[in-house]
């Protein structure tokens, strides 16, 4: 996969933080930046799928389903 590089600016805290991390582990601070930016936006594109879909479902019309009503213990689907 092509690769291409992004230059960001941190506070000396989180730069700390990361090389102490790096240096602990033996893997590079590029690994863990990367790592964090992939869990920030899986959890961004989560949250923003979820919320599109409860609006669409609140502009559907449709009626919600009672928590009481759900049957958990259904196995045949």
């Amino acid at each position: 996969m092509a690769k291409t590089q992004l230059n960001v600016r941190i506070d000396e805290e989180l730069d700390s933080r990361l090389a102490a991390l790096a240096k602990r582990t033996g893997s590079a601070k590029s690994f863990y930046t990367v790592e964090a930016i992939k869990q920030f936006l899986e959890e961004q594109e989560d949250y923003f799928l979820a919320k599109d879909s409860l609006a669409e479902f609140h502009n559907s019309g449709e009626l919600a389903i009672a928590m009481e009503d759900v049957d958990w213990d259904d196995t045949s689907r």
